[in-house]
């Protein structure tokens, strides 16, 4: 099969396996060529692992410091006729090249939100790993069943309050325009807490704490991101921002009702990056694309692997964590501080239609689009018949 990319609004429907292994490669080198990290992790359960911060926080996790990892994930498998999703894809990728270092590595695909999946989970953890001294949650999903009621929630994109005008980029008309957003509803805002707030992470904690696997000190960490201004209305000051909110009450709760077992829980705030997740949202396709202009002049752009490495040797594993008042890690200030901000929000100020492309870093952002379903990478042939049906 000849895999070319297939871009549908803010998603592409297909994956490039070739891709997505020379992907994986590349943020694995990346963390070998860090040298010796010290002290660290040594079974490490990853909640959404498959892509993303997630992805790279396994990456991190195994070939940093050598740990133990089981993920947790949610994707298609290919057919004769149909690729895998990405997620697929990263993950056979990431097996294969754990099993080369002797690394034990493991991946259960179905609906994490789920009671079946946290006790197959638990059971694997038993079997191969005894306890888990690392939990990672890094889930994005726009819909969660909830285990017991059986109601499927649903999340919302939108502002709390009153609504919001203001401009955004329209990926497939190649259009800056302005777009009013209407205030979500107060069932809107519940549901959308039910769906990314931080129940899920507490009932993984519990559930595994409940079945003996945590081990003493465990460590855990939720993602999020708070941004600055020009998202606030958007991201911050909106639905996602209240279910974010919610996360800095679920890592107070998982330390107190695990104060037995000494658990860490802290929120981390990551930088904004493309992954499938922020392609989804209004503003962020214009504003990625302002940040990587300024922050790649400035030379503190990072991706993915770079912040996750940064989280865990500074914060997670180091002596001097960067934590805020809400006691968050705190990953984000290359691209919070006021000085970025300030040339980001004079671009934002200027950028037009018509001086779009000039103002911004949009082919940066395309090739970040590409390469999270392996297209646009150096050294793949995209013209080559590859067989799309790879297993883990």
């Amino acid at each position: 099969m000849i895999i070319k990319p297939k871009v549908r609004g803010f998603i592409c429907t297909n994956a490039h396996p070739v891709g997505c292994e020379a992907s994986v490669a590349e943020q694995i080198d990346y963390v070998r060529q860090q040298g010796e990290l010290g002290d660290g992790p040594k079974n490490v359960l990853i909640i959404g692992s498959s892509t993303g911060y997630g992805l790279a926080s396994r990456i991190t996790a195994a070939f940093g410091y050598g740990a133990n990892t089981l993920g947790v994930c949610f994707e298609k498998a290919p057919t004769e006729r149909k690729t895998g999703t990405a997620g697929w894809y990263n993950t056979a990728a990431f097996h294969r090249f754990a099993n080369e270092q002797g690394l034990y590595a493991d991946t259960i695909n179905g609906d994490a939100f789920s009671n079946e999946l946290k006790a197959e989970t638990i059971e694997r953890i038993k079997a191969h790993m005894g306890k888990v001294d690392l939990v990672i949650y890094s889930l994005a999903s726009p819909r969660r069943t909830e285990p017991g009621s059986g109601i499927t929630y649903k999340s919302t994109l939108k502002p709390v309050g009153q609504a919001y005008t203001t401009k955004t980029y329209d990926t497939d008309k190649d259009k800056v325009h302005d777009i009013t957003l209407e205030p979500a509803s107060d069932e809107e805002i519940r549901d959308t807490i039910k769906v990314m707030g931080g129940e899920d992470w507490e009932l993984w904690l519990d559930a595994l704490a409940d079945a003996g696997v945590l081990a003493q000190g465990c460590k855990t960490t939720a993602y999020t991101y708070i941004g600055k201004a020009l998202t606030w209305p958007i991201y911050g000051q909106a639905t996602i921002g209240k279910a974010k909110e919610d996360l800095d009450r679920a890592a107070a709760a998982i330390i107190g009702k695990h104060a037995d077992l000494l658990v860490e829980a802290h929120v981390s705030s990551l930088k904004a990056l493309v992954t499938q997740a922020s392609s989804a949202i209004p503003v962020m396709p214009l504003y990625i694309s302002l940040i990587y202009k300024v922050m790649k002049e400035e030379g503190t752009h990072e991706g993915c692997i770079e912040q996750i490495k940064g989280l865990f040797s500074q914060c997670l594993y180091g002596t001097t964590p960067t934590l805020d008042e809400a006691n968050r890690f705190r990953m984000d200030g290359k691209e919070t501080n006021d000085e970025t901000q300030a040339k980001i929000k004079a671009l934002w100020d200027q950028v037009t239609q018509e001086n779009f492309h000039q103002l911004s870093d949009y082919s940066g952002y395309h090739h970040e689009f590409l390469k999270l379903f392996g297209f646009d990478i150096d050294g793949v042939d995209y013209d080559a018949d590859v067989d799309p049906q790879v297993s883990w």
